[in-house]
C-alpha cells in the first residue's frame, strides 16, 4: 500500500512503458465494470418477462444501482488509501461477477434488486481505483488526458452490452447470457491479480494507516477546498448529459418531439462521440494551463444551460439542427465532469487521492439520482395516472428541475474556486501568466502548497 505524499508521484518527463502495461488492464477492468454496469439496461424487456415485473420495477434496478453507487464512492474511497487499487479493482471485480451470478439464476424481483446492489458495489469500486493508478504511474502533465482517455475508452463496456450481450441473450438464454458475463468478470479479477500492480518500483510505502489516521485524511480530504470544487464541477458538469443519456433522452425525443426511434437512437450516438472527441481536448487543456480549468467548466455549464433554455422555450417542438445542438453540448458533459477529478488530485496529496476522487465522484451521480427521480416525479404529476403518452408541457416542466441544480453546482464553483484563489494570492502565486514554478509543481502531480 503506498503512503507516499504527492511530492513522490512520478516526475518523469515521459511515461514508462511499465505505466501503459498497467494503465491497460486497469481499463480493462474499467470497461468491463461499465459493461456490468450497462447490461441489464440493454436487456429491459426480457427483464420485464423473466420477472413479469412492469416498466417501473426495471427502472427501480437502475435507481438502485446508482444509489449503491453513489453511496459508495467515500467509504470505498477511504478502503482504497489503506488497501491500494490491486485489491480494490480486484474486490470489484468479483463483486460485480457475483452479482451477475445471482442475476443469471434470479427468478424474482427482489432477488434481481439485490443482484444490481451487488453490481453497484463492485461497479463503485473499480473507477476512482483506476484514477488512483494514474495519478501514480504517469507524470503529471499527462494525468488529465490519461484520465479523460480512461473515461472515454472505458464506455467501450457500454457497446459490448449493446452488441454482444444482446446478440447472445437473443441466441441462447437468460441464464446462458449472464452466466457468461459472471465468467468474465472472474477473468478480469484474474488478469489484475497477475498483472497490475499498485506502484512504480522504488515508491516509498509504509503500513497501512489505522482507524484513526484514516478517519483524520477523510476529514482533511474534506476540508480542502480543491476537494470541493472538485465535487461541484462533477455535479455541474456531468449530470444532465448523464440522465439524458441514460433514462430520459431517449422517451424526451421520441415522445416529446416527435422524433422516430432511429432519429432518437443516432442523437445518441452522437452523444458518446462528441464526448470521444472532446475527452482529450480537455485534458489538454487542463495539462497546459491547470489554474483555468474553471473557465473550462463554466464555458460547458453556460452552454448547456443555454442549449436546454432554448429548446425547452422553443414554441413547439424544436427543429432537428436545435436537437442536434443539444446533443452536441451533452456530449462535453462528460468529459467536462472528469476535471472534477484533475482538482482533488493536485489538491490533495497521494494518500489520500482515493478519498478525494471518492468525495468528487458523489457530486455527479447524487444530482444524476435526484434529476432522474425529480424528471420521473413531474412527468407522472402532469400526466394522467398510468399513462406514458407524456406532452411535451411535462417533458419542459420535468427538465426545469436541472437549473436548481446548476445553481447549487455554481455557487460551490465560485465560492470554492474564491477560496482557492485567495490561498494561492497569499502563497504568492501569478494566476496569469502562469508562473513556471507553480506549472513545473501541477505537471510534477504535486498538490499545491
Amino acid at each position: 500500500m503506498t503512503t507516499s505524499t504527492a511530492q513522490d508521484a512520478p516526475a518523469l518527463a515521459r511515461p514508462t512503458a511499465r505505466a501503459y502495461v498497467v494503465w491497460v488492464v486497469a481499463l480493462v477492468a474499467y470497461a468491463v465494470a461499465v459493461f456490468h454496469r450497462s447490461s441489464l439496461g440493454v436487456a429491459a424487456v426480457e427483464a420485464q418477462e423473466r420477472f413479469s415485473a412492469g416498466a417501473s420495477a426495471v427502472s427501480l434496478f437502475l435507481v438502485v444501482q446508482l444509489a449503491v453507487y453513489a453511496g459508495l464512492q467515500i467509504p470505498v474511497g477511504v478502503a482504497l488509501d489503506r488497501l491500494g487499487s490491486r485489491r480494490m479493482i480486484l474486490a470489484g471485480a468479483l463483486t460485480m461477477a457475483a452479482g451477475q451470478l445471482v442475476l443469471a439464476l434470479a427468478s424474482d424481483v427482489p432477488t434481481a434488486v439485490a443482484a444490481r446492489v451487488l453490481v453497484g458495489a463492485g461497479d463503485a469500486m473499480t473507477f476512482i481505483s483506476v484514477l488512483r493508478l494514474v495519478a501514480l504511474w504517469f507524470p503529471g502533465r499527462t494525468v488529465p488526458l490519461i484520465t479523460q482517455l480512461t473515461g472515454i475508452l472505458g464506455q467501450l463496456g457500454s457497446i459490448a452490452a449493446a452488441y454482444p450481450l444482446v446478440a447472445l441473450l437473443h441466441g441462447t438464454s437468460w441464464q446462458t447470457t449472464f452466466l457468461g458475463a459472471a465468467a468474465t468478470g472472474v477473468l478480469v479479477g484474474v488478469l489484475v491479480l497477475v498483472a497490475l500492480r499498485d506502484a512504480p518500483p522504488g515508491t516509498v510505502t509504509g503500513p497501512p494507516p489505522g482507524l484513526g489516521e484514516l478517519r483524520r485524511r477523510l476529514a482533511d480530504t474534506w476540508r480542502e477546498s480543491g476537494t470541493r470544487i472538485g465535487l461541484y464541477t462533477h455535479l455541474v458538469t456531468q449530470f444532465s448529459g448523464t440522465v439524458f443519456a441514460l433514462l430520459w433522452g431517449y422517451p424526451f425525443l421520441v415522445v416529446g418531439q416527435g422524433r422516430s426511434p432511429g432519429t432518437a437512437a443516432a442523437l445518441l450516438t452522437l452523444l458518446v462521440l462528441v464526448a470521444m472527441c472532446v475527452g482529450p481536448l480537455f485534458g489538454r487543456l487542463c495539462g497546459r494551463w491547470p489554474l483555468r480549468r474553471s473557465d473550462l467548466v463554466f464555458t460547458i455549464l453556460a452552454a448547456t444551460v443555454a442549449a436546454w433554455t432554448v429548446v425547452l422555450l422553443w414554441p413547439g417542438r424544436a427543429p432537428l439542427p436545435v436537437l442536434i445542438v443539444l446533443v452536441v453540448i451533452l456530449g462535453t458533459n462528460g468529459p467536462g465532469s472528469m476535471i472534477g477529478f484533475d482538482y482533488a488530485r493536485t489538491w490533495n496529496p497521494v494518500e489520500r487521492q482515493g478519498s478525494a476522487s471518492g468525495v468528487v465522484n458523489v457530486g455527479g451521480f447524487v444530482a444524476s439520482l435526484l434529476t432522474i427521480l425529480a424528471v420521473g416525479a413531474v412527468l407522472d404529476l402532469l400526466t394522467p395516472e398510468a399513462a406514458t403518452a407524456y406532452s411535451l408541457d411535462a417533458f419542459r416542466a420535468a427538465f426545469a428541475v436541472q437549473y436548481v441544480i446548476w445553481a447549487v453546482g455554481l455557487i460551490g464553483v465560485l465560492r470554492h474556486r474564491r477560496l482557492l484563489r485567495a490561498r494561492m494570492a497569499r502563497d504568492g502565486v501569478v494566476l496569469a501568466p502562469l508562473h513556471a514554478a507553480v506549472a513545473a509543481r501541477f505537471r510534477g502531480g504535486s498538490a499545491y502548497r
